[in-house]
Order: structure tokens, then sequence, then C-alpha cells
């Protein structure tokens, strides 16, 4: 197809072009993206275009041009001269530009503008053949050959150069004229040149696009010796290989699977093996099961498979065969035999709703301090006496499923679809009511189950109604005594007239699970399998059992080896780290212990992985909908990207199809206690980090790669990392946003969750950070939770009703997902100290019991609506946030755009006003939007507005929609074609 040539000169990309009057450089090397310094010479600021001829056939070459800023040349341009076989050129003045826009064409109205985009030239010699750019002359006489030559192969992947240069000088000699010599093409992602270095035993060199952008290792440049070197990722490889010589096939099989092992639970079975090695590397495994009438083949990405839905009492056979990426397959492991239980009284697992998660508002128990609906699992721990809880008649585990399950009504009435529960898993410490001292990953704590509503229950029950339940992980640390199937450490404990109040006599038949309470002590907390006075087996733990000479806070001896301890030897480091943080912004926060009572895993250990991947695909299976991922930044992120995250796709993708995978939302806790974009310029402990892929390959060993790519991002820094645009708007148009690079995990959105102080602020720093995130329209934002309310505070958010009506007005509107912590709606504990451990009683916390104000029955008729309410529940129900959050929920649920739309702030005044669209085949939702201050929206597409908050109905003709300031915590949301008022006037919303 004949295209004509493009009149108007198109906007570059922004780059720093270095003109040909730099013909050599006196010590100082360009430094990425600046111009070198020092010229010795200046000529004619001149081009050189060679353009190629041989795909072309034309009888005549006309180059059309533009230098940069000035005009173009009358169609069709300047004839072009031959140059030598297959190449046409021509010379061009470009005056003071520093650069120019070019098109080609044979004189008859065929020509090459380059897509419709234009060629962006820079000076001196430039080559164009074929859509692509080069800076050399493809006629110059070719070099004396030499004997004493450097070939040099570069990597432009890190940089996506589409052409690469190398300015160099020979030691001892001088530097070439910028910017150098052209590279050739050698295979995809690399260049080659060989360089003549007459008697030098090494060159200085630079690279470069020829269109300004550098790389000079950091200005450094590289040193490059004779014979052939590869320079990638500011490494220079001596006497390297040729990365583009083509590779002999992989023939060679891995080798097969070792250490198989499988436990049965009822009709379920765990398998887990140790990794099998590849010259390559292994891309997945297959999984052999034989037995129960038939046999099956499974894939998995991991090292561990649970296999369920099993015949009853069947002994079943299981082989492991490891397949790398050429096909290659090696030997099958050693069978294993395992055979299943009874199939357990339990109700059938669930399946997850699998819509987007963006839809659905959450809100945040602590399950065992919201409801108690079965006093006979209330547990207290050692702890009940000395906390000030047992005067208080208030246990620490006191809510549990039972009682959620008979307020989902309650929760359902505010609005909420989404229930986020803290972790589940048997916890085991002196206080773990919270759960995040997990013990026994692959059991649900008693003390939170009752008859007729287990963790299946509570699932199944919450589905019946339309919500959804993420589940709290924890894949960072285990109790201090470790984890119940990987490994559990023995202490030094005498119980003699000092300790045998806290030493529980030994029980051989007896197994903690939390709930049941030990014979012989008379205590569910018992501790009697965690000591011992008898050195165990293989310790590691110096001085067992000798005294410190130091004393308890009750004046008692203090042993050796007494409290488990990083340090102490007591953890093996196949499973565990063995040191305490140091720097909680330094690469060892995601390698040590952050506190006693949370021995930190080795995450980086194959076996490690299996146990937790093993143990949540058992509640993927009872079909959660998603997790809350609790400590996510002490994780490194290539362990997430490489094992975590695939594992949790590879496992809802097998039981519930790609769709659930697609929606089953994953949002982790990256830590950020600062307000800046990037927390103390550290990319590997922000946020937004966690959201993207990894962008190079790194070492085949885990622990490797997490300190390569700590290194490595961190060198980059805060302006080296990715961007989207995947949560604004083009102008007032919605575009399908690129999840292409997306880790798979979404994050809280700290900054915000920082700034909320102050409506404004929390804003303002949201929409600063947004460009960072894959996608920020996923983002949890919250304004307090269980650790800290804004800025760092230690207690629950204490601004005033207003106040917090302005944060909900804000949270429910803008982008991302509001998430509600217990209690909030009615200012639950507000000021009071979050958490103080067992030194206060939970009653005076922010973390008291709820269900006070829960008494009574409550039924709802649909999202934000009471059927009926009695008791203290319906005094609740009438407080005003909760008339208001009740609206907000409302409101949302009706419109689109503040569901899932991009938004942007573009042609709007006002404080916190926005305009958001989503478009999705035949919907499109488009709303304006402000929160208590006035604002004017100018260049919106003209049409019919209605306020979905007054009903008041605009017809904007001129594109400029105005609206006064509607009052703290109100808002306005005029909706193009919107549906009229949504909900009756409220407290705030009027």
């Amino acid at each position: 197809m004949k295209r004509s040539p493009a009149r108007r000169l198109r906007r570059p990309l922004t780059a720093m072009v270095i003109t040909g009057s730099l013909l050599s450089l006196v010590h100082t090397v360009p430094r990425t993206g600046e111009s070198p310094a020092e010229p010795v010479a200046e000529t004619a600021n001149t081009a050189t275009v060679f353009y190629y001829t041989k795909t072309r056939n034309w009888s005549q070459y006309n180059l059309h041009y533009a230098p940069d800023g000035g005009s173009w040349t009358t169609v069709p341009g300047v004839a072009m001269e031959a140059a030598c076989t297959d190449w046409v050129k021509r010379t061009v003045d470009l005056g003071t530009a520093t650069g120019l826009q070019a098109t080609f064409n044979n004189g008859s109205g065929t020509w090459d503008n380059n897509n419709g985009a234009n060629y962006a030239l820079g000076t001196g010699n430039i080559t164009v053949k074929d859509g692509a750019v080069a800076h050399s002359d493809p006629c110059a006489d070719p070099e004396t050959p030499s004997d004493n030559t450097a070939t040099v192969y570069y990597s432009t992947e890190a940089f996506g150069w589409s052409t690469a240069n190398i300015h160099y000088q020979p030691a001892g000699g001088s530097w070439t004229t910028v910017p150098g010599i052209g590279m050739q093409a050698a295979c995809t992602g690399w260049w080659k040149q060989t360089v003549a270095l007459g008697s030098a035993a090494s060159l200085k060199a630079a690279f470069n696009n020829g269109n300004g952008t550098w790389d000079n290792n950091n200005g450094a440049d590289y040193t490059i010796p004779v014979g052939t070197s590869t320079v990638k990722n500011r490494t220079v490889v001596k006497d390297a290989d040729d990365p583009c010589e083509a590779e002999p096939p992989d023939t060679e099989a891995p080798t097969a699977p070792t250490a198989v092992s499988a436990s049965a639970d009822g009709v379920s079975v765990v398998l887990a093996w140790e990794a099998s090695t590849d010259n390559e590397g292994v891309a997945k495994y297959q999984v052999t099961r034989s037995g129960g009438g038939g046999s099956t083949v499974t894939d998995v990405g991991s090292t561990v498979l649970t296999d369920t839905g099993l015949e009853e009492r069947t002994e079943y056979t299981y082989t492991v065969r490891a397949v790398d990426a050429a096909g290659n397959v090696s030997p099958a492991s050693e069978a294993v035999r395992v055979t299943t239980g009874a199939r357990p009284d339990a109700p059938a697992p669930g399946t997850p709703l699998g819509t987007d998660p963006r839809k659905d508002p959450i809100y945040f128990v602590l399950t065992a301090r919201f409801h108690d609906g079965d006093s006979t699992n209330n547990r207290g721990g050692s702890q009940h006496v000395k906390s000030g809880n047992a005067a208080h008649d208030d246990p620490m585990f006191r809510g549990d499923f039972k009682g959620l399950v008979q307020k989902l009504d309650y929760i359902k009435s505010l609005g909420f679809s989404a229930v986020w529960v803290t972790p589940v898993v048997l916890n085991r410490s002196d206080y773990d009511y919270h759960g995040y001292h997990g013990y026994d990953f692959y059991k649900v704590d008693p003390r939170l189950e009752s008859a007729g509503a287990s963790y299946q229950d509570l699932i199944n029950a919450a589905h019946a109604k339309g919500m959804k339940i993420y589940q709290d992980v924890v894949y960072n640390h285990s109790s201090r005594w470790g984890a119940k199937g990987l490994f559990t450490p023995k202490v030094y404990g005498v119980r003699d007239a000092e300790w045998s109040w806290y030493y529980d006599e030994h029980n051989d038949g007896f197994e903690y699970d939390g709930l049941t309470v030990e014979p012989k002590s008379g205590k569910s907390y018992y501790n009697g399998d965690l000591w011992s006075t008898a050195e165990p087996s293989g310790n590691t733990c110096v001085n067992w059992g000798r005294p410190t000479g130091g004393k308890s806070a009750e004046g008692y001896t203090l042993y050796n080896c007494q409290w488990p301890s990083p340090t102490s030897g007591m953890f093996p480091s196949a499973f565990y780290h063995r040191c305490w943080i140091g720097n909680w912004e330094g690469e060892d926060s995601r390698s040590c212990w952050l506190h006693e009572d949370l021995a930190d895993f080795d995450t980086e250990s194959a076996a490690v992985q299996n146990y937790l991947i093993g143990a949540y695909n058992k509640y993927i299976d009872m079909g959660v909908d998603g997790f809350r991922v609790d400590t996510a930044v002490h994780i490194p992120r290539t362990t997430w990207n490489r094992r975590f995250l695939p594992a949790i796709q590879e496992r809802v993708t097998q039981r519930f199809g790609v769709e659930a995978a697609r929606n089953f939302f994953v949002f982790g806790e990256v830590a950020a206690f600062v307000n800046d974009k990037w927390n103390r310029g550290s990319v590997n402990h922000s946020a937004q980090f966690y959201t993207w892929k990894e962008r190079k390959e790194y070492d085949a060993d885990d622990a490797k790669a997490a300190l390569e790519m700590y290194e490595y991002e961190q060198q980059l820094g805060t302006s080296n990392q990715p961007t989207s645009t995947n949560a604004f708007l083009q102008g007032n148009s919605y575009h399908t946003p690129d999840h292409s690079q997306f880790s798979g995990m979404n994050v809280i959105d700290m900054r915000m969750h920082m700034n909320f102080g102050d409506a404004r602020n929390a804003f303002s720093n949201g929409k600063d950070s947004d460009d960072s995130y894959n996608d920020a329209t996923y983002n949890v934002v919250y304004v307090d939770s269980h650790d800290y309310g804004p800025n760092k505070s230690s207690e629950r958010y204490a601004g005033g009703t207003d106040a917090w009506a302005e944060n909900m007005s804000l949270m429910w509107t803008f982008r991302g997902i509001p998430t509600l912590y217990y209690g909030s709606e009615i200012e639950f504990q507000a000021g009071k100290k979050i958490d103080c451990g067992p030194s206060c009683p939970l009653a005076t916390t922010g973390r008291a019991y709820y269900g006070d104000h829960l008494a009574g029955e409550v039924k709802a008729a649909d999202f934000s609506q009471v059927e009926s309410a009695s008791g203290a529940v319906a005094a609740t129900l009438d407080k005003p946030l909760v008339k208001h959050v009740q609206r907000l929920n409302r409101i949302r649920r009706a419109i689109p755009a503040l569901q899932m739309g991009q938004y942007s702030t573009e042609n709007i005044s006002g404080g916190m006003a926005f305009k958001r669209r989503w478009t999705s085949g035949s919907t499109d939702s488009f709303a304006l939007v402000t929160v208590t201050d006035g604002a004017v929206f100018s260049g919106v597409p003209n049409g019919r507005y209605v306020d979905a908050v007054t009903g008041d109905v605009r017809q904007v003709t001129d594109g400029t929609l105005t609206v006064a300031a509607p009052g703290k915590g109100n808002l306005r949301v005029y909706v193009l074609n919107g549906p009229g008022r949504i909900g009756a006037p409220g407290p705030y919303l009027k």
C-alpha cells in the first residue's frame, strides 16, 4: 500500500542528541543521558544520511527532511546520490539543530516514512536500513586487519535500544569521534564490533544508542582486554564464548527427584520431594498416581502436590519425574506408598466467587475478637491473668467462626462483600489469638471452630450470601516453636522449685492443639513436648542448660538454651535463618528474625517452600477467594515471583479454572512507614516494587538470586524502575491496561495509610505514587488496622466523626479497594493503643472484643440494606458513620467507574476532585467526583450528568461542569447518563 509523506513534524521521544561537531574527548567520558564534555574542535553541523536500496529497487531516491525545530523541505525533498553498492547518501546542513526528521521517496508517490512515524535522526554518519537506524559509514574502507584486536559483544537487553555504537579509546590512544562506530547486529539482544588495537593491550569504551543515551558504566567507562569479551548488565566477561553461537540441542535429562514423601489427611495426600537438577533447569514435574482403580499423571511447577478427593482407606502409589524445557524426562523417583483414611465429616469444599476483586469492599476482622458464637472454645492462654484479661472475663480467644457466621448479615448490611479474616492456622505462643504465630500450617486452629461452624462452613456461608473470604496468610515466619511437620526445637527446661509452674509435665499420649486441656497440667497451653533437661541428639546450642548468670523478671535463674533464639543454634539453617534483624531497610530484613515469637523461615529453601505451598493449597482447595500476605516485604521478590505466586496461580487454575485464578486476589503487606514515594530510597522495601515481575534472569539458586536481585535493583535505583499508565485515563478515555509485567501480587497502599491523618494528604500522596504500581486500581486502601494508625501511630484513628466521614468518602470513590477495620464504623476504641501485648488487658486496646455491639439479631435484605434488626446491633446500625458507609457502598456498587475505573485529575480544579471511567463491552461508566470541596471539570464530554448523591441533573454543552462545595465528608458524583440519586440522604451524604 502506498503511503503519503508525513507533512507535520511528530513529537520526538525525549532524548539528548550528541552532535557531530564534537570530534574527540579529553579525559571526560559521557555519563548516561549526558553529552560528552570538552570538544577539541568544531566543524559544520551536518548529517550524512545513507539509505539502503537493495530491498527497494527504486530508480530514484529523495530525502524529505526537517531539521529539529525547522521547516520541512519541499516535497519530494532533495535527491540522494550513489554512495557505494546498495547505498545512496545525502549530506545536509543542520545549522544549530541537533537532529532531523526524515522520510524517503522515489519521486513518484511511493514513500518510506517509518510507518507514519517518520525517522528521527541525529548528526554525523547515519544509516537507514529496512526501518533500522544506526550510526556508521557503510561505505568506509574496512580497517586493516590486525592480529591485536578486541571483539566486543554488547547486550542491549536492559535498555531496549534498537541499535548500538561503541565509543572507544585504545590504551594510550585517542577517543573515536562521538558517537563512535556502529556495532553490527549479532543476534537477538546482542551487537558486535571488532576493534584493531595496534600495540595496545586494552581499550576504554562507552556505548550509546546514537541518540544521546549512554551506558558508560556509571561514569567509570568499561575496560576491555584483547580477545573476545561480552558486556552485559555492566559486567565485562573476558575470553567469553560467543553469545550468539548456536547451542547444541539439549539432550540431557534432569536427575530423578529424590526424598519423595507422602502423608495422608483423610482422603487427601500431600506429596513433596527434593528438587531435581538439570544442565538447563527443570521446567516441571510429572506426578504419576496409581491405585484406587486407575492411574493419573499431573503436571506441577513446584516440588509439592496436594492430591484431593481420593477414595477412603485406599493405598496409592506415587512416582515423580522431572521434565526440562527441551522435553527431556528424568527417570522416575523411587515409589512411595500411602494409605488414605476416612472421609472427614465436613462440608463439601467451596468454590471461589471468581469476580473482579475491585468490586468488593473489604471488612477486616480479628476473628478471635469479633463475635463469640461458642463460649466452649474460648481460651485465655498462659497470660490470661497476667494480661488483666481474666479480671475482665475476656479470654484472648473469644470470637470464633460461629460468631462470624452469625454476623455475616451485619457485615453485608454495611455493604461489604469481602471479609478479610486473620490467619486461621493453629498457633502456638503465650499470646497467639491474632493468628500470626503459626505452628501447624496444615491445621485450622480449633479455638476458632465449632460443631457446624468449621472454617469450611464459614467459607460456604459467606459464599451463599455473595460474600468473599480473604484469608490472612504468613509465609515469612512460624511461631517461636517452629512449624509442625517441618521443624520444632527442643529447649532446656528444669521443673525445679522455680520453674515447675511454667514447664508442664511431659505426656507421651497428648498432642497440643491449643484447645484440648492436657489432663496432667489441666492447661490447654501445654508445653511438655517443647522442653527437655536431657540434651537432644545433635544439639548445637552452646552451653546447654548452664546458668547464664542472669535472672528472670520473677527473680528466677535463667539457663542457656532456655528460649528459642536464632543465634542459639537450635534452628537448622536448612529451614530457618539464624540472625536478628539489624536494618529494616537493608537486605537482612528479608533474612533475619523480626521478633522472638517469629521464627524466620528460610523461604529460599526448597523444603520450606514445599511445606508452605502444600499448606496453602489446602485452603485454596476449600474455596477461599484470596490471600492477604503478612510481612510480604520480608521475603525477596524473586522468591515470590519464582515460587509462591506461581504456585498459587497453578493451584487455583487446577482446581477452579483460569478465570478464577485471574481474580484470586493476593494483596501483600509491604510495610513502609514513611511518606516517601520510595521507602527511604530503597526500591526493594517499597510496596509498589512487589507488583512487578523480574526484569532479568538471576542465579538458579534462590538464595543467590535474592542477593543478585537486591544489588541489581538497588543500583538501578528509584529513577530506573518500571512505570505504568494502567491506573490513568488518557484524556477522558479508558484504555486496556497492560498487565503483562504484573507479578501476581497486589499490595496494601501503605503511603495513603500513613497519610490518612488528613484526607487531602492521603489523596495527594496516593496520586504521586500511582505510576510506579503495576495497577494502582487494585491497591487495598485503609485508614488504620490491627497494627497502626496513620503516620505510624500506635493508636486507632481518633480524628473525629467528620474526618472519618471525609476519609471514607475519598476511599469509596478514589481508585483502589476500600477496606475498614472492624468497629471503625462506630469509631470503636478510637484513640486507644492498638496493641500492648500481655502487658495490659485487651479490653483497653484497639483489639477489644466487639461482640457486645452486635448482640441481638440482624438480617440483611441486600448489600447495604437491613431487613430487620433488634437489640444492641440495631443501635449500632443506627450510628452516623454506619449510615454513611452503607450509602457509600450502595453508590460504589451501582457505578462501575468507581469500582474498576481509571482516573485523571487533568483539567480539574478542586482539592479532592477527579474523573473516573471504566469501559467494557456495552458498559461505559464515566463519573466526575469531588469530595468536601467545590471543583470545576473542564474538557469533559458533553451530555447529561446526574449526581448520585442528590439526583441533581446537569446538561453539559461546553465541556465544563462546575460543582459547589458539598461540605466536610460530603461529596458529589456526577455520572454521565447516570441512574439518578442512589439511596436516601444521610448525615453526610445529602
